[in-house]
């Protein structure tokens, strides 16, 4: 919990104006009206307990709008962002800074998910660490012995997706609770009593969305009591918020428990315990074989009768560990923690292979190496609302894609907010003049095997043009290898620049070669649409190569639009359309990151101008012109590389 102090300031005016001291500790900042307009909007919404939708176009400065108004208000507030990352950011160097330039004395707190702290008891049990782990087991230990936290992203030496970290973090699941040895000195229960004992708390979407589970369940929840919560970022909620309200059971986690029961009861010499554990461990590689080959969504009603048996196997083996378990519960903690755990994955398990489940959809992801059993609400609106309106809290919803055009009914009617006040604030960069959409003229249709090709031969001849780099976003990964294929097949189409392609190495370091290297191509999907920032030079084309429609083959996406035209509405204007057009403001929004940001956007799908709702697709992209002529990029190009703008 940190305190901030420097010059006082006591005004939104003030601090967002000419005299503002973020000039002292801001490198060119600038004044501007958006921002200002938008910190009074949170304020009013504040002040008045009410509910706030806002959407803030790059540039506007929304988290200093948005955290400036918290400071002054005096109301205990959480804040949520979209992920981990930008929780750190703003924590460690927004808040701070700005902190300094209110002077008014703040109590803040981070807090993050169980999983992201250290286990002080889980650590003390390992002792046999695999060879390829003793390296990052080192650097846990030393850094355990001076960190005050606990959270693992202080520990930049040792990678995110190390397999060391489960082995010394807890879950929900596994924690002790009371119960742990090392309960008084655990690194979870102090973040949790600094949030609580914080004006400011920040938060991400997971654990705020855990909380308003744990809530609408019955239980009592985690974060503390706040009178106004501010989410960044919303655009994401709606999923996630399905994810938080549905039950599911993964393979991942089924070998994860069972490996644990293995190794926890070996010192019991318990032979019978031990070939059961065997037995769950063939029933859960059984129930994997059971589930098609096919990388995706499958609905799971259709594959019941083909895996029914693995289920009652796979159920079967729980419930005879968990009975094995019993008899040694009472002699310890971990042991009857365990047994808690396969109980509640026999429960869910029960749930998910019920023909009786409550109101959702029940589907299958399969993975390259694991497969997850879902149950789905189709509909949260009702759960949130109901969340959302039970106290007396204000609610400000922000981000940077939530309306298409000015209307946010999408967004509002997926979190259940019904008529709330939703404001546009443009952003502050000259769009109509640093960009340009380009629509490749004679492109096949998206359907067509020839697209990603033809997608690939009308992207080459811009990079002639520019002296910057280029993303090409793709909608599958199917797509992304053709033109990753295509590429490696025409290295001399590409004039020397470096390719890089996702999956490759890690999404960060990715990034960094890229902007690195100034000029380069980057073939990417999925998580490339958005949270990437790139400025200057090192971005000036973004290629997307078709309308990012959720593929009407996704058995979540057909239950939706089936319970919705029972419901009386249009599926398809109501649901897919928007849905896709604020995906498309999305990835188009990784170009024009900055104030002399320019570049151009490539929109390789016919149906841009085929279809009436091509359109949409466009309004969301506006103020930019729109060309099929490739002599339009061309000047445009000349144009401001002649005049050297650069970030």
């Amino acid at each position: 919990m940190e305190a901030c102090t420097l010059s006082l300031v006591t005004s939104l005016p003030e601090f967002f104006g000419n005299a503002s001291p973020l000039k002292e500790l801001l490198p060119g900042f600038q004044p501007r009206a958006g921002q200002a307009w938008m910190a009074e909007a949170v304020a009013d919404a504040i002040a008045a307990a009410d509910k706030l939708v806002i959407e803030a176009g790059t540039g506007t400065g929304k988290t200093f709008a948005y955290l400036l108004p918290a400071l002054l208000s005096g109301r205990k507030t959480i804040i949520s962002t979209g992920t981990k990352a930008l929780q750190d950011q703003l924590y460690h160097r927004d808040l701070p800074l700005i902190g300094k330039a209110v002077g008014r004395p703040v109590s803040t707190a981070l807090l993050k998910g169980r999983a992201n702290y250290l286990c002080l008891h889980r650590f003390d049990q390992l002792d046999d660490i695999a060879a390829s782990l003793v390296g990052d087991f080192t650097e846990v230990r030393e850094w355990r012995h001076h960190t005050d936290s606990g959270d693992r992203a202080e520990l930049t030496a040792v990678a995110e997706d190390s397999a060391i970290w489960p082995l010394v973090t807890s879950t929900s699941d596994n924690c002790l609770g009371q119960h742990c040895p090392q309960y008084s000195d655990c690194h979870v229960v102090k973040a949790r009593r600094r949030a609580q004992e914080a004006d400011l708390v920040v938060v991400n979407h997971h654990l705020l969305l855990a909380d308003l589970a744990m809530k609408e369940s019955g239980f009592v929840e985690f974060l503390p009591d706040a009178e106004a919560v501010i989410i960044d970022e919303a655009h994401q909620l709606p999923d996630l918020a399905v994810q938080f309200f549905g039950v599911a059971v993964g393979s991942r986690e089924l070998q994860r428990v069972a490996d644990e029961v293995q190794v926890a009861t070996l010192p019991f010499g318990e032979p019978e315990l031990q070939r059961r554990v065997d037995r769950l461990d063939t029933a859960i590689k059984t129930l994997r074989l059971a589930a098609p080959r096919q990388e995706g969504r499958h609905q799971l009603d259709e594959l019941m009768p083909d895996m029914r048996e693995a289920f009652d196997g796979l159920g079967g083996a729980i419930g005879d560990v968990a009975r094995g378990l019993e008899a040694l519960s009472d002699g310890s903690a971990d042991i009857a923690k365990l047994h808690e755990q396969l109980l509640s994955l026999g429960e869910r398990l029960a749930l998910l292979a019920s023909e009786d489940s409550w109101d959702g959809l029940r589907w299958l992801e399969v993975n390259p190496r694991s497969i997850r059993v879902n149950l789905t609400p189709l509909d949260v609106s009702s759960t949130l609302s109901g969340l959302f309106s039970a106290g007396r809290q204000a609610w400000i919803f922000t981000s940077a894609t939530l309306a298409v055009g000015d209307d946010f009914s999408h967004f509002t009617w997926r979190i259940g907010l019904g008529a709330v006040t939703g404001l546009t604030f443009p952003s502050p960069y000259a769009l109509a003049d640093n960009g340009l959409v380009y629509l490749p003229p004679g492109l096949p249709q998206p359907s067509d095997p020839e697209h990603t090709d033809a997608v690939m031969e009308a992207v080459m001849p811009l990079l002639e043009l520019t002296r910057g780099g280029a993303f090409c976003l793709f909608t599958s990964h199917r797509a992304l290898n053709a033109a990753k294929k295509w590429l490696r097949s025409r290295k001399k189409r590409l004039g020397g620049r470096k390719l890089f392609v996702q999956g490759a190495a890690p999404r960060d370091d990715l990034l960094r070669r890229f902007r690195d290297t100034g000029n380069a191509v980057l073939l990417g999907t999925g998580s490339f649409w958005e949270g990437v920032d790139v400025r200057g030079t090192a971005l000036t084309i973004v290629a997307i190569d078709k309308l990012p429609f959720a593929s009407p083959a996704d058995p979540l996406m057909m239950a939706r639009l089936e319970f919705i035209r029972r419901e009386g509405g249009n599926g398809f204007s109501e649901h897919q359309l928007p849905q896709a057009a604020l995906a498309m403001k999305q990835g188009a929004g990784r170009l024009l990151r900055g104030e002399n940001d320019y570049g151009v956007i490539v929109l390789c799908d016919p149906r841009i101008t085929s279809k009436n709702y091509g359109k949409t697709f466009l309004a969301v992209l506006a103020p930019m012109g729109t060309t099929t002529d490739i002599k339009d990029v061309e000047h445009f190009f000349e144009r401001h590389e002649r005049s050297g703008a650069v970030a």
